[in-house]
């Protein structure tokens, strides 16, 4: 663990430069005050010696971009939408018993997010596939067989394969 000393100056040192890396790579303040404060946590934490300056500055180079490609690939990052692009889709209201809920819940993991992304949340099939990771026409897929399980536990009318999931 390094001195009180050693913290400060580096902190006075480096953090111009951290935080310019940060806002290039993740163009947003709270991600750029999360890894600065992450990169002068490893930085006491750590116990490298550094031969010289320049070494000690590559290392806090390395370590800031590294910590800004680990928040842009996190889960997190991957599987959200913004509050803006959410704000845009339209709703949809489902009120259902709880037999459907139950009936919904029964379905495999798969199918479960698809149905709850359309039915509950209002998504099209393109945006689920977006959010999903998925292709478009495997989002498709599921929406039919999906609703092909849940006539079936519900006792609806007999699927013939002609329902294009209505989207």
């Amino acid at each position: 663990m390094r001195s009180e000393e050693e913290v400060n100056r580096a902190i006075e040192q480096y953090s111009d430069m951290i935080r310019r890396l940060c806002m290039a790579h993740l163009k947003n303040y709270h991600d750029t005050q999360d890894i600065f404060q992450t990169v002068f946590l490893k930085y006491v934490l750590s116990s490298v010696v550094f031969e010289s300056e320049e070494h000690e500055k590559a290392w806090f180079i390395r370590v800031t971009v590294n910590a800004c490609k680990d928040l842009l690939k996190s889960f997190f990052r991957t599987h959200v939408v913004s509050l803006e692009d959410l704000a845009e889709l339209p709703s949809v209201e489902i009120s259902g018993s709880n037999e459907v809920l139950e009936a919904v819940q029964a379905l495999p993991e798969k199918y479960k997010d698809v149905v709850y992304l359309h039915f509950y949340e209002g998504y099209t099939a393109p945006e689920i596939g977006t959010i999903l990771g998925k292709n478009v026409n495997t989002v498709y897929t599921y929406l039919t067989r999906s609703k092909k399980l849940l006539r079936e536990a519900l006792g609806g009318d007999e699927y013939d394969g002609t329902d294009k999931t209505g989207i």
